[in-house]
């Protein structure tokens, strides 16, 4: 492949992926699920028909942003439930993604819950059962050691999900209706790491 050819390509594949940041800021930062093409490119600095070249069409563009997005968050997941480390660990590290992603991109959860609702979601049923088998296991190892409330673990998720998942997902309601500005309210999500992790546990699980 000659060096001009191999440029072309780069160029191409930075274009692209130019595209899909912009649209995904736009989308999933700033809430605009409506957002045009143009007003896409704009934003982008390219050409619309660009956009019309490398994904067809505004759909297309929106439906592929929405299905990455995804699928990093459920590898990311996957990552931590099956790494090394205590159950605390694993969870905090995983506090630390989701309320970090939370301050990038407020309305993600929200658009992957109306999706959800729709069957459109990403779907991977045996590595989920399996994470859900091992982080079970984990959780119900912690609580004979004293460390977690004794309860099913499935209510030891259900509590983990609403504490972390509901001040993310109601972020744009909860940040007016309260008063916030988007500073403060970053500055409150980052206060709950701590709190959530008293709440779960008795103790810390490396003391």
């Amino acid at each position: 492949m000659s060096a001009k050819r191999t440029e072309e390509i780069a160029v191409a594949v930075d274009t692209e992926q130019l595209i899909k940041d912009t649209a995904k800021k736009l989308f999933f930062g700033e809430g605009r699920f409506n957002a045009t093409t143009q007003e896409i490119a704009d934003a982008a600095g390219v050409n619309r028909t660009l956009i019309n070249y490398y994904f067809r069409s505004r759909d297309n563009l929106f439906n592929t942003v929405f299905e990455e997005a995804q699928k990093q968050e459920h590898d990311r997941t996957e990552k931590i439930v099956f790494g090394d480390g205590s159950l605390y660990d694993k969870i905090s590290q995983y506090l630390d993604v989701i309320l970090e992603q939370s301050k990038e991109f407020p309305y993600l959860e929200i658009y992957m819950v109306t999706q959800m609702n729709q069957g459109c979601v990403y779907k991977d049923p045996e590595t989920m059962n399996r994470m859900l088998d091992k982080f079970y296991l984990q959780v119900a190892l912690e609580m004979d050691k004293g460390y977690i409330t004794k309860m099913r673990p499935e209510q030891f998720v259900l509590n983990f999900i609403s504490l972390c998942s509901f001040p993310v997902s109601m972020r744009p309601l909860l940040q007016e209706t309260m008063g916030f500005s988007q500073e403060s309210y970053d500055r409150l999500l980052e206060e709950r790491k701590e709190i959530i992790l008293d709440m779960l546990f008795t103790r810390k699980i490396n003391e």
